[in-house]
């Protein structure tokens, strides 16, 4: 069955590429689930864990109010009136467009932001399937793919990179790579150290000189998974487009914006789309750099 959808498939691109766009679409939908649910599980689990190993320290403090919930429980609602959200106001664009971006019971407005996940999701996939055509690659540099869009997100909105995203993600790129997928695996091991224990030094540098922490320890294992991905030759065009992208906006939102010295900004972002770059065309532009230099 499976050989017989892949000589399809190659036989009819067009039938491959709306195959994609369709099915990221949906997964466009349920990455929207993740990003708002995910973090709210973790501050579930994190605070009955402080509740459970520091019983005594916080008995006199009242039940916090998180409620419990999985990516799949409870049933998704509308945040203003409860109203359950059926199958049909679910459908990826669709639904939006079909209800104008509003709640079909009180009528409160939907954020633009479902959507355009969703649209993003599919032309970010639809991408790498043109890049990479109809292989075993496409499929997992797919799975790649929708863990960033995870990732960028959730650190946007809570500045965090959940372990329990990245290091599937990392090991995952790692196993790949046994029969050298993308990468020797030699060099797949020696990109994921040197991702982590690059970014590791900087911090640790930082920290000492100035007091302060530069970033967060997710970014290392980001970082670290684009090593066991793609080796560890193409990290420093990597880690160059991630922090020159960073510098331009975090000095645009401190000249626009109001913003702050030393108010943090996520740099997951700046290493999900730079990792994103650099997995397609990153020997191109390294090929390019090298040649300014001469």
């Amino acid at each position: 069955m499976f050989e017989q959808t892949l000589v399809f498939f190659q036989q009819s691109t067009t039938s491959f590429y709306l195959f994609v766009t369709i099915f990221s679409l949906i997964i466009g939908s349920f990455l929207n689930v993740v990003v708002y649910r995910l973090p709210k599980m973790m501050q579930y689990a994190w605070y009955h864990e402080c509740r459970e190993f520091l019983a005594e320290e916080v008995k006199d403090i009242p039940e916090q109010k998180l409620a419990y919930m999985t990516l799949s429980k409870p049933d998704s609602t509308c945040p203003k009136c409860d109203h359950k959200i059926r199958f049909y106001e679910n459908i990826p664009v669709v639904s939006w467009l079909f209800l104008k971006g509003k709640c079909g019971q009180c009528n409160n407005a939907i954020s633009l932001r479902y959507p355009l996940v969703e649209t993003a999701t599919a032309l970010l996939s639809l991408l790498v399937a043109q890049h990479f055509g109809v292989t075993i690659e496409t499929v997992l540099v797919l799975i790649l793919t929708w863990g960033l869009i995870s990732l960028t997100l959730i650190d946007l909105d809570q500045m965090l990179l959940p372990d329990q995203i990245v290091m599937p993600l990392l090991w995952f790129g790692l196993l790949i790579n046994i029969n050298g997928t993308f990468v020797p695996l030699t060099e797949a091991v020696i990109g994921a150290a040197v991702g982590y224990m690059s970014l590791f030094s900087v911090f640790w540098l930082f920290k000492l000189f100035t007091g302060k922490e530069g970033m967060g320890h997710g970014d290392f294992k980001l970082f670290a998974l684009f090593g066991a991905w793609i080796g560890w030759q193409l990290l420093p065009i990597l880690i160059l487009m991630a922090s020159v992208v960073g510098a331009i906006v975090g000095i645009t939102l401190m000249v626009f914006k109001n913003h702050q010295r030393g108010q943090a900004i996520p740099f997951g972002p700046y290493l999900a789309v730079a990792g994103f770059i650099t997995f397609l065309w990153g020997e191109g532009i390294w090929a390019w750099y090298l040649l300014q230099l001469g």
